[in-house]
């Protein structure tokens, strides 16, 4: 989805913010290919991070914000990243990391952070190397991801 909102922007630069301060580069906000999308993807020389943001201005239902995260939207998350492997040709190891924001909006103050790193990991239902000619294929839920070693 394209940010519009003005709180959304807000958590999307803080947790831009926290992963840079953890030794991340920002690679691409709001990656988008056809339906699907991720809010930030960060990497450093060892890994890749596709980040989903949460941000909220309460605790609404008692919840807080990274807990609003469902299977479905994993199971997206998942999806949109063998996309942007896929294209892009990354080698590096992946990890999907939530992080939840609560804005006060009348000071635009972020009261709560936090940071869910290897947040979840998807199942892999297949790896497959043929000997033969170094060829590797990654499936995940009907997408495949093909390499050579």
């Amino acid at each position: 989805m394209f940010v519009t909102n003005p709180i959304a922007i807000l958590g999307e630069t803080e947790a831009a913010k926290i992963l840079e301060s953890k030794g991340f580069h920002i690679s691409e906000r709001n990656w988008r290919m056809g339906h699907l999308e991720v809010d930030l993807i960060a990497e450093n020389s060892k890994e890749i991070v596709f980040a989903e943001v949460k941000t909220r201005t309460s605790s609404f239902g008692g919840k807080a914000p990274e807990e609003y995260v469902d299977e479905a939207k994993k199971q997206r998350m998942t999806a949109a990243a063998n996309a942007y492997i896929k294209y892009h040709k990354i080698d590096k190891n992946i990890r999907f990391d939530i992080i939840g924001l609560i804005v006060n909006p009348a000071t635009q103050e972020i009261t709560y952070q936090c940071h869910l790193e290897n947040a979840f990991a998807p199942r892999v239902r297949t790896v497959h190397t043929n000997s033969y000619n170094g060829q590797w294929r990654w499936s995940h839920r009907n997408h495949t991801i093909r390499g050579n070693k």
